[in-house]
């Protein structure tokens, strides 16, 4: 069948140059990164686009083109924002144009906040539906590769539910367990030792909340960050409690957390079930919670896949060969 080809024209307003310089990026790599990935062709007068290809394509761009336009607007006192390649690929990726179903996910309630970076929304619809699941259940695990989303949104489901007093307080874990190092390997006392696993719980918290309001929460223990064995003996009330990197928790560990879930809480369980760096005789805790509770009706699973990966478009072929290999492996051991 012949596929129509469409050609539409904008005209972006207001005129800014550093606007469009912004929009176009360096030698016009963000044109080109459109260009590449939508199998279309943009010429391009000033402040005049002419956008040429299969007419979904075309249309997807023009709106691209307007988002990522709107995107340099400054804000008072700051300078033209930056288009970044980074930015591109996920705006077109939450246009969902490459997919073969670009129909959207509906499920209610949106979680959006507004930080420096824009806000935050899903931008795949296992994303999507992953948000509403956290949003509707009080126990969520979110599994899959690195760069899915997994902790950013859950942070950000976290971060919505204090700011409108859903919840009093706001609990960050993970194990400290990672690549097969221990603790003793690291210096400096045990808070210095922790630290650097902690670390990407507190990024996410930076970007969302900025720095002074992130450690004045702190301080007020509105927010506590803190190793999984610091969550025993406890009962965890009005709080919303985040466990990341739960494929490196022992089974006991990963009972031990969700025992701890107490009135009014919502706790979203992230991991990642190929990258456990737990010893050999060790069975994950993530994996064991698969099959025990995958009939509790008020728990819910998320599985994330490479199409899920917003990060630079390497990484989701990077999955994709590696779950590959490992789909070929396992066939050659059943043969």
């Amino acid at each position: 069948m012949t596929q129509s080809i469409l050609t539409l024209e904008l005209e972006l307003e207001p005129a800014d140059d550093r606007r469009l310089a912004s929009l176009c990026g360096p030698l016009n790599d963000n044109i080109q990164q459109l260009e590449r990935r939508l199998g279309i062709e943009i010429n391009s007068n000033n402040y005049h686009f002419q956008v040429i290809g299969s007419s979904r394509n075309v249309r997807a761009c023009i709106d691209i083109l307007k988002k990522l336009y709107l995107d340099t607007q400054p804000l008072k006192g700051k300078a033209v924002p930056d288009i970044t390649p980074e930015k591109v690929h996920l705006a077109i990726r939450e246009a969902r144009v490459l997919e073969q179903n670009a129909t959207p996910t509906p499920y209610g309630k949106e979680v959006t906040i507004k930080t420096k970076r824009g806000l935050i929304k899903p931008r795949t619809p296992n994303q999507a539906q992953y948000i509403g699941n956290i949003l509707r259940h009080d126990i969520t695990f979110g599994i899959g590769p690195a760069g899915t989303g997994k902790t950013y949104l859950a942070v950000a489901a976290a971060v919505d539910a204090l700011e409108r007093q859903e919840v009093r307080r706001l609990l960050l874990t993970r194990p400290a367990v990672e690549a097969g190092e221990k603790l003793g390997f690291l210096p400096g006392d045990l808070s210095q030792k922790v630290d650097p696993y902690l670390r990407p719980l507190y990024d996410a918290l930076l970007d969302m909340l900025g720095f002074e309001k992130v450690e004045k929460l702190v301080e007020r223990k509105v927010i506590e960050i803190a190793p999984l064995a610091y969550m025993r003996g406890r009962t965890l009330n009005d709080a919303f409690v985040i466990l990341d990197e739960s494929q490196n928790t022992t089974v006991e560990q990963m009972k031990m957390f969700l025992t701890r879930i107490g009135f009014n809480s919502k706790a979203v369980i992230t991991g990642d079930i190929t990258q456990i760096d737990l010893p050999r005789n060790q069975r994950s805790g993530l994996r064991h919670s698969l099959e025990v509770l995958r009939e509790v009706d008020e728990i819910s699973f998320n599985l994330f896949c490479a199409d899920d990966v917003v990060r630079h478009p390497v990484v989701a072929r990077i999955v994709q060969a590696y779950e590959k290999y490992e789909a070929d492996h396992r066939k050659e051991q059943q043969a």
